[in-house]
């Protein structure tokens, strides 16, 4: 078998790995949770990559920044995916 094959075929077999991301409350904005889960650096990004369709929420694109996400919901940017979960948020802190 063709290596390069044998790698797609072992890259579309693994499942992509989905971070859990606690929320405090019961749901938590679209533009909110892709800072909370690290998938932008600046809250002013958001804007940015949900008007160019960039963001997608459970397997569609998502161009409301302000969408209501609950519990469950996977938020996917640039092929990193992250799931809203319960829980208490833990602060990031950047030193």
């Amino acid at each position: 078998m063709n290596p390069f094959r044998r790698r797609q075929r072992e890259r579309a077999d693994a499942a992509p790995q989905v971070d859990e991301v606690p929320i405090r409350d019961e749901m938590i904005r679209l533009g909110q949770f892709l800072k909370l889960a690290n998938l932008i650096e600046h809250g002013s990004e958001a804007k940015t990559v949900t008007a160019e369709g960039l963001v997608s929420v459970n397997g569609e694109v998502e161009t409301r920044r302000g969408r209501q996400l609950v519990v469950g919901d996977v938020v996917t940017l640039g092929g990193v995916s992250a799931r809203v979960a319960t829980g208490e948020a833990e602060p990031v802190v950047d030193w």
